[in-house]
């Protein structure tokens, strides 16, 4: 069978096929937020949205470290805070959410400890009571932290062996040295060593309610629900500060630099620039500069290293982002034999739209395609809720959420245009190769710009 490409696919025997354009209307833009802090120092942000009897919950702790050794407890906390309390066991706790159509789950990264859940809207009483118990008066019974250290442990083992996992690392480290913006997979070694009492020291002094958010989506009254918070979380208190991630240094351009994969039949290939936070008054442009370049499936990156020469099965663009700073950052994965012809072209990419402005139908498209997935994210409870406690990590509110989708649509071309020449400079970039350098390093070195370890 014939395969046909994107453009015949959108065409018909009379002329295009007529996409209908993607407007602002109610359903596009942010819901009623209520936000109110508490005395303790939490803040609490409900919202109804009654499109189902559920209520989605999302606990942000800010949860910054300044060791290895701080990433290797907060994985193991995040791993056993939930499996019981002082009153409950994990049997018991398991079983109060389930009589409510309730769960819980966390989980943790360099920034911030996270506390998921979902819930029947008549159920919500008995999920903050047992949240409550477990930020208040956890159990870490020794049972259960030897059982998920020894999981968690292997866990690591297996994932730090992983191409994507090592690529990754070796970016971090060189983004960003010995900051903890670095620290996303802790030593397994160091986990090994996690004892309860370390995790009860570290729950006492980092899992804070004060500069913490808690976000409420569902069938539910926001006053209420609010109070009902109050009520329930009044025994979580402190008068510290749970501690925010200082920023971390700019990304820097710099020459990329190759590891060693001995046999490696495929290349990891990752770059990094420096670009703006979302409270910047040009990040809408390099919003969409980065998806003309590489953020979705229309984009220059994939049309040209995917389709056109067939190097990679997917290609990838996006912005990361960290307290007062950000970065673009660019993924692939292709065979030994690709991975310098994939490099020049995605550095071919690079230049070409830092040099050349996009047209006005790329940035449509690209235009198109941010409105509709934010649309997307706001359109569910769950959606909501990770997307306003996101927002909250950023030291933004409802009014970014409510005003963005009104920046999208203004920027223009010549914004485009002058967001990529800003950010997409390849000389901004640096990155790592990670692959089998016997066959790879003199077709890297011809290409320049590599360093090898």
């Amino acid at each position: 069978m014939a395969v046909r490409s994107a453009d015949q696919i959108g065409r018909t025997d009379v002329g295009p096929r007529p996409v209908p354009a993607l407007t602002l209307t109610a359903r596009t833009r942010a819901p009623s937020v209520v936000r109110r802090e508490l005395d303790t120092g939490l803040t609490v942000v409900a919202v109804r949205k009654p499109r189902s009897p559920l209520v989605e919950l999302r606990l942000r702790v800010p949860f910054a470290g300044s060791t290895p050794v701080h990433s290797a407890r907060a994985e193991m906390l995040v791993a056993t805070v939930l499996l019981g309390t002082g009153s409950r066991n994990r049997e018991q706790v398991d079983a109060e959410l389930a009589l409510v159509g309730g769960h819980l789950d966390a989980s943790v990264d360099p920034q911030r400890l996270m506390i998921t859940g979902s819930v029947l809207s008549t159920g919500l009483p008995v999920l903050l009571d047992v949240l409550a118990d477990c930020l208040t008066d956890p159990a870490y019974r020794r049972s259960d932290v030897l059982g998920e250290r020894e999981r968690l442990v292997e866990h690591l083992a297996i994932a730090a062996t992983q191409p994507s996992s090592v690529a990754h690392r070796f970016l971090q480290q060189r983004r960003f040295g010995d900051h903890p913006a670095a620290w996303d997979m802790p030593e397994p070694e160091l986990v090994a060593r996690v004892g309860p009492a370390a995790l009860r020291g570290l729950h006492s002094r980092a899992v804070l309610p004060r500069g913490s958010t808690l976000v409420l989506v569902g069938d539910l009254s926001p006053t209420r629900a609010i109070e009902a918070v109050g009520g329930a979380l009044a025994g979580w208190t402190s008068d510290a500060e749970a501690r925010t991630m200082s920023p971390p240094p700019a990304v820097r351009g710099t020459d990329l630099l190759a590891h060693h994969r001995d046999g490696a039949v495929q290349s990891q290939i990752r770059l990094s620039g420096a670009a703006v936070p979302r409270d910047d008054p040009a990040y809408p442009a390099h919003q969409l500069a980065n998806l003309v370049y590489g953020g979705y499936f229309s984009s220059r990156l994939v049309e040209n290293i995917r389709e056109d020469k067939g190097y990679t099965y997917s290609a990838r663009s996006s912005l990361e982002f960290w307290p007062r700073t950000a970065a673009v950052s660019v993924a692939f994965d292709t065979t030994t034999g690709s991975t310098a012809p994939a490099l020049l072209e995605a550095r071919y990419e690079l230049g070409r739209i830092s040099l050349l402005p996009p047209t006005a139908e790329e940035v449509d498209s690209a235009r198109n395609y941010a409105l509709g997935t934010l649309a997307t994210s706001l359109s569910t409870q769950s959606g909501l809720a990770s997307t306003l406690s996101m927002l909250a990590g950023a030291g933004l509110d409802q009014a970014w959420l409510r005003d963005h989708p009104g920046h999208l649509a203004a920027v223009t071309v010549d914004q485009v245009a002058a967001a990529a020449a800003d950010m997409l400079a390849p000389a901004s970039f640096t990155g790592v190769v990670v692959g089998d350098l016997v066959v790879l390093e003199p077709q890297l070195r011809g290409i320049g710009n590599v360093e090898f370890g």
